[in-house]
């Protein structure tokens, strides 16, 4: 039976090695990258069977690749990795057409397992991510509401954490932005709703579901 082949790209060059060695058994390793420009032109011309690609890199990162290698190789499959888990970036990567989304925490069998599924067609997301995209892609499916719509869609990230009962630093957190920034959103978020109080707007968002 053929390998699967695989192509990596990501700009930590010492994790990508760590990559590699775990994977190099599993698979035909084609080759790696460290930045946009060189694995786009790469992928396209190796046209490897899955891609593992990062998401934040300098030059465009993993949304770009992903859309101008598809562009030149529409089959190729793609499976983003990284150690963000924020709502924007799960759904940049999977609009940009990536089958899977998982989280540098994962185990090196879990993400040969990963790799093998992104290649039979399978859409991949690490367990304690999957939640949270869907959740992710609920907030963009969400229907019109004229106050709702006034929010941006970080304003209405870190208002569903906040209304859930969340700290801003546990927000802060999840959302890899500062406790300033936080603060700063949900003053935005209260103001344009005309709440005063972040009990006011845990009432508000139960009242529509979006909690």
């Amino acid at each position: 039976m053929t390998p699967i082949s695989v192509y990596l790209v990501d700009d930590h060059r010492l994790f990508l090695s760590g990559v590699r060695s775990e994977l190099d058994a599993a698979f035909d390793i084609l080759g790696e990258a460290y930045d946009v420009d060189a694995a786009a032109e790469d992928i396209a011309a190796l046209k490897p069977d899955v891609v593992l690609v990062d998401v934040h890199m300098p030059g465009g990162g993993g949304e770009h690749i992903i859309r101008e290698t598809l562009r030149r190789a529409p089959t190729t499959r793609f499976l983003a990795l990284s150690v963000s888990d924020a709502a924007e970036d799960v759904i940049a990567v999977i609009r940009a057409g990536a089958r899977g989304y998982v989280t540098k925490t994962i185990s090196p069998a879990d993400l040969a397992a990963a790799v093998r599924r992104v290649h039979e067609g399978d859409a991949v997301f690490s367990p304690r991510l999957a939640g949270f995209v869907l959740d992710a892609f609920a907030l963009v499916a969400e229907p019109v509401d004229s106050e709702l719509d006034q929010l941006s869609p970080r304003e209405r990230e870190v208002m569903r954490f906040i209304a859930r009962g969340y700290s801003y630093k546990e927000v802060a957190s999840r959302l890899h932005i500062s406790v300033k920034t936080v603060e700063s959103h949900v003053g935005a978020v209260l103001r344009k709703l005309q709440l005063s109080s972040r009990h006011e707007l845990t009432r508000w968002a139960a009242d529509r579901r979006i909690v």
